[in-house]
């Protein structure tokens, strides 16, 4: 199917009754990333019209699971980025560790591997015995996978290259047991993050945290969405606590932009300073 023969009016239809029928929100995401995983969905599902599958949202739930999995997928890798995780070693990191307890919010955590890339710097630095990360997600199969903390033996490799990248100086295979083609994260990491479903368009702060990671995930968002989650996340953060985002994102020409000031001209990361 062809992107045009995909219409803009369709799409705006379909977010409507899906709203209507279901509860979901889709209408602040980005037109054109909605647009290009939809005829996506009709490609790879074959369906002979947009209006057929418009019909099976509305009508199976379960093909509304596949929707809502499809749309919001984030791919990540353990470590992405290492320079970034660098930065938080070395700088952010120490700085948490003067509280008497972490609280870390990593939201759109999609399968959960930034999670736990945040445990084991934590665990690197003595620290993870006195924190807690909060991993969230909309898409509820991504963090049923999250949870069980079980990645494919072919990705330990570029993971394993990222830790090492990122400044780690441990055995990669020490936070982890591989059996056939498959791994497992510790438990000791495993008990310290804790999976949930939280929707940023909808749900409120949870809690407050020392530091918030928001890596790609408001690029899928229009201004106005975009708006809205980082008065979420500003809500959600202690004065002097970090927001990270990624490298396409940041706060600059946001409503909640004075209050922040940019702790490095390379890394997307800022502190809040409410005075």
């Amino acid at each position: 199917m062809e992107l045009q023969t995909v219409r803009d009016e369709d799409i705006e239809i379909l977010l409507i009754d899906l709203h209507r029928a279901h509860g979901y929100d889709f209408s602040d995401y980005s037109r054109a990333s909605m647009k290009r995983r939809l005829i996506r969905l009709i490609t790879i599902d074959k369906f002979p019209s947009f209006a057929e599958m418009h019909y099976r949202l509305i009508h199976d739930s379960f093909y509304l699971r596949r929707f809502i999995e499809e749309i919001t997928v984030n791919v990540t890798e353990m470590f992405r980025d290492p320079e970034f995780f660098k930065y938080l070693r070395q700088h952010i990191i120490p700085t948490l560790g003067t509280y008497p307890f972490i609280r870390i919010w990593v939201a759109g955590c999609a399968s959960g591997e930034e999670a736990y890339s945040i445990a084991i710097l934590l665990k690197e630095a003595n620290l993870l015995h006195k924190s807690l990360i909060y991993a969230t997600d909309l898409n509820p199969r991504v963090l049923e996978k999250a949870k069980s903390g079980i990645f494919s033996l072919k990705s330990i490799k570029q993971y394993s290259e990222n830790y090492l990248a990122s400044g780690g100086y441990e055995d990669f295979s020490s936070y982890y047991s591989a059996k056939y083609d498959v791994v497992i994260f510790n438990e000791a990491l495993r008990k310290k993050v804790v999976f949930s479903t939280h929707n940023l368009v909808s749900d409120s702060s949870f809690n407050s945290f020392q530091l918030v990671l928001c890596r790609n995930v408001l690029i899928y968002f229009n201004t106005h969405l975009q708006s809205h989650v980082l008065d979420l996340i500003d809500k959600s953060l202690d004065n002097l606590g970090y927001l990270a985002m990624g490298t396409k994102e940041t706060l600059r020409f946001s409503g909640i932009s004075p209050k922040y000031k940019q702790v490095d001209t390379k890394e997307k990361i800022w502190r809040k300073h409410d005075s």
